[in-house]
């Protein structure tokens, strides 16, 4: 099956993902990362943060824009309303029951594969919709993959060899505000994207030293 950007097929490939990963029954907890993801922290920091939390990490907030709201189709009612619709990343982590909701769902699915295509894109509203309406005080309602889209264009930066420098390290480490556990916080991403191949020999030799591997 050939997934193409912003079709259900992409949500396709990722039920795909989730479904199989349930089958191993001591699987809790569900990230979805690209090939150009990075982690920020070691393997301890991000399981305890993810075990600890409250909350699971998909992005799901009301854009009255045209990019939010104005993608919305009126036949997707009564299912969703307009002021039921989220957008969201594609990056998220979810818990198993969340997981699973995912994957068991077809009341939404069907609506969003034959109502939300392009210039209405499946994968940054399909998921946030649906578990805002099922489970929304389960959502921290944020990614805890860091991005870049000051460059604009309808894709974040992809940063190659040259971009890796020490600030642009501390650029994705430091400054951040959020909640985590209704707390705030400063440790609010735990993966970074987009990085070309290029980057991956400055990227083992600073990393040491900023991310403590």
């Amino acid at each position: 099956m050939v997934s193409e950007w912003g079709r259900m097929s992409m949500c396709d490939a990722e039920r795909r993902l989730l479904a199989n990963a349930l089958l191993d029954i001591s699987n809790e907890w569900f990230i979805l990362v690209s090939e150009s993801c990075i982690p920020l922290y070691n393997f301890s920091v991000i399981y305890h943060y993810l075990m600890k939390s409250k909350y699971s990490f998909i992005g799901a907030f009301d854009d009255p824009g045209p990019f939010g709201r104005g993608r919305y189709n009126n036949n997707m009612a009564p299912e969703v309303n307009i002021t039921q619709w989220r957008k969201g990343s594609q990056w998220f982590e979810v818990n198993r029951k969340l997981a699973i909701s995912i994957v068991e769902d077809t009341t939404f699915y069907q609506k969003f594969e034959k109502f939300c295509r392009p210039a209405c894109y499946v994968d940054e509203h399909y998921f946030p919709t649906m578990l805002t309406i099922q489970a929304g005080n389960s959502l921290a309602n944020r990614s805890i993959t860091w991005v870049d889209w000051s460059r604009g264009g309808p894709h974040p930066a992809t940063f190659g060899r040259a971009d890796i420098t020490e600030e642009f390290f501390k650029r994705m480490l430091e400054g951040h505000r959020c909640t985590y556990n209704d707390r705030n916080s400063s440790i609010c991403f735990l993966f970074g994207r987009k990085f070309a191949p290029s980057a991956m020999e400055p990227l083992l030799h600073l990393a040491p030293k900023f991310l403590g591997f």
